[in-house]
């Protein structure tokens, strides 16, 4: 896929750790330039860091991906910086809480909405007319195995069906446009978020659970969804979970 990826523009949304992080190193790997776009800046310029010192070219960018003009800015200094956005992953999110203590949190539900639902919508709004103006693009939007199912806290579960519907819409309204948008259903995921939201909680019944996910297994199942070997595959929810749906 290196030749595929050659000097394309590639903006990760959240990439200053985790699947984002991962994602942003993969793609720089394969000859992308990346913009690595996180809330913590020092955490993307690390991201950056590591990107760079590999030989790869990266731009560090601070953004808050609930924000119209962070995701504005975003898209512009990528076009200011390689003259073009052929690849998206928008990846940025937060945790719902604990399913049944947080559920009824009004303070999270909105901040979870803003961040992953309409964080992937401010993202698409601004990408989508770059890659016009540069003949088409990919864009893999982060979902989770919870947009397909009824598990997990209420505002997650409710952030990521939403996902999952705008990803279908909007690769419908764009198909024809040589713009192909996706998006990507991890189950457990080994990241610094899950860590967080799972801290003191009891462990899940046997057998309701598969095997726990590297960032960089993730970030592989991205970077095939961006790449010329996935040309015909759009408005679909890749499961990448192990097996967890299929039990």
């Amino acid at each position: 896929m290196k030749d595929f990826f050659n000097a394309k523009a590639a903006l990760v949304t959240g990439a200053g750790s985790g699947i984002g992080r991962a994602a942003a190193l993969a793609f720089a790997a394969a000859g992308a330039h990346v913009g690595a776009a996180d809330i913590a800046m020092a955490a993307a310029e690390e991201t950056a860091a590591l990107i760079t010192g590999a030989g790869g070219v990266c731009l560090p960018l601070y953004a808050d991906a609930s924000k119209a003009g962070h995701a504005a800015a975003s898209v512009a200094k990528m076009a200011a910086a390689f003259g073009r956005l052929d690849i998206a992953f928008n990846n940025a999110g937060i945790s719902g809480g604990r399913p049944g203590k947080d559920d009824f949190d009004e303070d999270r539900y909105d901040s979870v909405m803003a961040v992953n639902a309409k964080g992937v919508w401010l993202g698409m709004k601004y990408q989508i007319p770059e890659m016009l103006r540069g003949g088409g693009g990919t864009i893999v939007n982060m979902a989770s195995i919870a947009g397909l199912t009824g598990v997990g806290a209420l505002s997650y579960t409710a952030s990521k069906h939403a996902v999952i519907g705008m990803t279908k819409a909007a690769a419908v309204r764009y198909a024809g446009a040589n713009i192909r948008i996706n998006a990507i259903c991890p189950g457990a995921v080994d990241t610094p978020m899950l860590a967080r939201a799972t801290a003191g909680a009891a462990p899940p019944p046997a057998g309701t659970t598969g095997p726990m996910a590297t960032p960089a297994d993730i970030a592989a199942a991205v970077l095939w969804l961006c790449s010329g070997e996935a040309r015909f595959i759009t408005g679909h929810p890749l499961v990448v979970d192990g097996g967890i749906l299929a039990g």
